[in-house]
């Protein structure tokens, strides 16, 4: 009896998603019917691909060694796909996009609808990590990176540069006052990353330096979760201008230090391997974004 391709499907996205209720969700079937996919495939090669425990799933030996076939198999498929949707000049498939939350939120997922309108055939997934990820094992198309790139062996274009600026609440700076030197800022209570260190430095001169190290009072490893802590008024962030343009525009936050910040910026870069089955969907991804992220 021959293995399906639903079966090869409900293998490989069982591992990538962690658990069988997260893949039915993922492939918005029943979570029966895709244990029941996964235990015909296991009786057809007559041998138990994962060990299911009451925590967790962990693939055997033999099933390490199916995964490698099944993905090659579907990324064969993908690509048969895209090479036809290229003949009718329609980028079509799955485009896999990661990006920190702040990012995501309010440079990409905006403009999403109007993408999609533009190729509805191209079928999206965003995913978001603080940290940077490895586009082969997370299995990820594109990734936004914010910060001197790293990876030469990937490809890459030029977003732009996000500018830095240091907010606070009306209602903060109406209980504590707005700090006119470093030495006061010291005082009041900041807000910084968990992570990486060099977040923590502020575009601010500090002597021979042209940043100030500071200690936060309470830390975050999302930016996002920095923005809504300083609206909420607890303290004092530093942030990129494409998160909270909105809140300083309608007064939600108020930029301190605005003279005596120092020009530093971070480049913007969207990255990606080049695949010939991907290049229709990344190059039309790449072109629409960057006509709309302003930086």
């Amino acid at each position: 009896m021959k293995t399906s391709t639903d079966e090869l499907l409900a293998f490989v996205t069982v591992i990538d998603s962690g658990s069988i209720t997260a893949a039915a969700e993922k492939l918005q079937q029943t979570v029966s019917g895709v244990s029941r996919a996964l235990s015909r495939l296991e009786k057809k090669l007559d041998t138990a691909l994962v060990r299911r425990t009451t925590r967790r799933l962990q693939l055997t030996e033999e099933g390490e060694l199916y995964l490698a076939k099944a993905r090659a198999i579907l990324d064969a498929m993908e690509e048969a796909e895209e090479s036809v949707a290229r003949r009718r000049k329609r980028p079509s498939g799955r485009l896999r996009v990661d990006a920190a939350s702040p990012f995501m939120l309010h440079c990409i997922a905006p403009h999403m609808k109007a993408f999609s309108a533009l190729y509805p055939e191209i079928s999206l997934e965003l995913t978001s990590n603080e940290r940077t990820v490895d586009l082969l094992k997370q299995r990820v198309d594109i990734a936004i990176r914010i910060g001197e790139l790293q990876d030469s062996t990937l490809h890459a274009r030029a977003l732009g540069s996000s500018k830095l600026k240091i907010v606070a609440s009306p209602a903060y700076v109406a209980e504590r006052g707005a700090p006119k030197s470093v030495a006061v800022l010291r005082e009041h209570r900041l807000i910084g990353f968990t992570a990486p260190e060099h977040l923590n430095r502020w575009p601010l001169p500090d002597g021979a330096r042209d940043w100030l190290k500071i200690e936060p009072g309470i830390a975050a490893s999302s930016g996002e979760t920095l923005r809504q802590l300083a609206l909420d008024g607890w303290g004092i962030a530093c942030l990129a201008d494409f998160m909270i343009a909105a809140d300083v525009r309608e007064g939600r936050l108020v930029a301190v230090f605005e003279n005596a910040l120092v020009d530093r910026r971070q480049p913007v870069h969207a990255v990606y391997y080049q695949s010939a089955s991907l290049a229709g969907r990344v190059k039309c991804f790449l072109d629409f974004i960057q006509g709309r992220v302003r930086l």
